[in-house]
């Protein structure tokens, strides 16, 4: 008897599971990445909400941009899977669109806002495709949701930090995802930029979009974002901010740096 009540709730596990991977634009299952045979991200599971705002937050060196990049294929894992409504994350890509890190850019090289924008396009038009009126119209479209437009001419190099940023988030938005991955999008941009960047994100949210974002600031995590991954190397907690965010979480993840990094949320630079 208790055996086949054993086999009844691992078949009920099991189907729950299947409908938790197939209702998540974004899921990630036992997640392992190790630099130098030392583990940054260790065995994570993840399931991020369809139309939600995720911020996966946690100390420096808890693995979250590692964690982002392993999940997207950017670096190798050691093991552990990705899905898109249940499918291999490999074979969705063209509903997800990435913003990295700006100091993983270089800026030096000599290519004009209006390009960086049309490479969001790629995938549409192909790498060697013409850009038609249409391609060109839409660019600017996207430009002028973060502000830009008045750049559009402009070397990238020559753009201010934030200003970049908004144009990275552009060239995002002409991908018209379903998925928006982000890389700490709010680290060393001005308040205005801030400012126009999560007015952004929560009209993609509106539009039933998934946003996953790295996030660094934890006095605003409460103000941007629905839910949190809280990590640190392993997972802390998930789920809605009110709950996986609370004093006793964020303690067991940060430790003693929890003061450090509750000081550290100062004005950002331009």
């Amino acid at each position: 008897m208790v055996n086949v009540e054993l086999k009844v709730a691992g078949e009920e596990a099991e189907i729950q599971e299947r409908d938790q991977l197939s209702q998540s634009p974004f899921a990630i299952r036992g997640l392992t990445v190790s630099y130098d045979q030392k583990p940054a991200v260790f065995s994570v599971d993840a399931t991020f909400e369809k139309g939600r705002m995720t911020a996966i937050v946690g100390p420096n060196g808890a693995g979250k941009s590692t964690l982002l990049k392993a999940a997207l294929g950017i670096v190798t894992p050691l093991s552990g899977q990705t899905t898109m409504h249940g499918l291999p994350l490999s074979e969705q890509m063209h509903r997800i669109a990435y913003v990295p890190q700006r100091a993983s850019v270089d800026w030096d090289f000599p290519v004009r806002v209006i390009d960086v924008v049309l490479m969001g396009l790629y995938r549409k038009v192909g790498l060697l495709g013409r850009i038609a009126g249409t391609d060109r119209k839409r660019a600017l479209q996207c430009l002028e949701r973060v502000g830009m437009t008045d750049f559009a001419t402009r070397q990238i190099g020559q753009l201010s930090g934030g200003q970049q940023q908004r144009v990275f988030l552009a060239r995002a938005l002409a991908q018209d995802a379903d998925l928006y991955v982000l890389d700490e999008p709010f680290a060393g941009v001005d308040a205005a930029t801030e400012t126009a960047i999560i007015d952004v994100l929560k009209e993609l949210r509106a539009e039933g979009r998934t946003i996953v974002s790295v996030h660094h600031d934890l006095s605003t995590v409460e103000d941007y974002f629905d839910n949190v991954l809280l990590l640190n190397v392993r997972k802390v907690s998930e789920g809605p901010v009110a709950e996986a965010f609370t004093d006793e979480l964020l303690q067991a993840a940060y430790g003693g740096k929890l003061a450090t990094a509750q000081a550290g949320a100062l004005p950002a630079a331009i």
